[in-house]
């Protein structure tokens, strides 16, 4: 069940990037019954593949590949939800070929298996909550890309073929901070939860995640209050919502990448 999961998933997610494409490059909007279908199968589908990676019998699993499956699951649930009323097919074409590959690399590439008898519940809920802020300021990330891309259209007075499938300006500058306000709150309670239920949060192996996250918690408190008290907006928002990320990116990702990838090489 499982590995029928795990390659339909895969086929699924392809199938939304083709019909996405083709869309595009024909500049009409997709068929969006059948582009939501598909990733609704997909997500579901990723979904069940996702449960088997990272609960076994031996323990769970929480390694890069097994957590950069579920960011992509995560963001890409997100999407399908957020795009029942908004018209976010770039998004989706973006991000579907991204969770596939992600899905392939999870099932090939596994990394050590956590013991159940050393993950208690706190620890559980704070993995959980970090992986839900890292996807929703994902997703703020890409809306600050896309900003940033239509303020430089608008600006020398060429808008983009792409412009006709995404909502207005405002709308999506709305969006930004909808979602960079929720996972702010969430990365909050990450944060909350990681110092009370993690022991020895800034031992060695964990002192660089702890304090890029608490970078990045600073930069997006920065962003909010610099929005809500000054009205930044635009290329400033972006610019602050793009800094921030990187040092989240380098907190989540970074640690795991040199710890089990390149110390291991080396």
């Amino acid at each position: 069940m499982a590995a029928l999961a795990h390659w339909t998933a895969i086929l699924l997610y392809l199938a939304t990037t083709v019909v996405a494409a083709l869309a595009l490059s024909n500049r009409r909007r997709p068929n969006n019954t059948l582009l939501l279908g598909l990733l609704a199968g997909a997500v579901l589908t990723h979904g069940v593949s996702l449960l088997d990676t990272l609960i076994s019998p031996a323990g769970y699993r929480f390694d890069l590949t097994a957590m950069l499956s579920l960011v992509a699951w995560t963001v890409n649930l997100l999407i399908l939800l957020l795009a029942i009323q908004r018209p976010l097919y770039l998004l989706i074409l973006i991000l579907a070929p991204l969770a596939a590959l992600a899905e392939l690399a999870s099932q090939h590439y596994s990394g050590a298996v956590i013991p159940r008898a050393r993950l208690s519940a706190g620890v559980a809920l704070h993995a959980l909550l970090s992986i839900a802020a890292y996807s929703l300021l994902t997703l703020a990330t890409l809306q600050a890309i896309y900003l940033f891309y239509q303020n430089q259209q608008l600006h020398n007075h060429r808008p983009g073929v792409i412009s006709r499938f995404l909502p207005p300006l405002q709308t999506m500058e709305s969006l930004l901070f909808g979602l960079i306000g929720f996972g702010q709150l969430l990365l909050t309670a990450s944060l909350i939860t990681g110092f009370l239920f993690v022991d020895n949060l800034f031992a060695q192996h964990l002192v660089h995640k702890t304090a890029l996250s608490l970078l990045a918690w600073l930069l997006y408190s920065i962003l909010l209050w610099g929005h809500w008290r000054w009205g930044w907006r635009g290329n400033t928002a972006v610019r602050w919502t793009l800094t921030a990320f990187a040092a989240l990116m380098l907190a989540y990702f970074g640690s795991k990448l040199v710890l089990e990838v390149i110390l291991q090489r080396g």
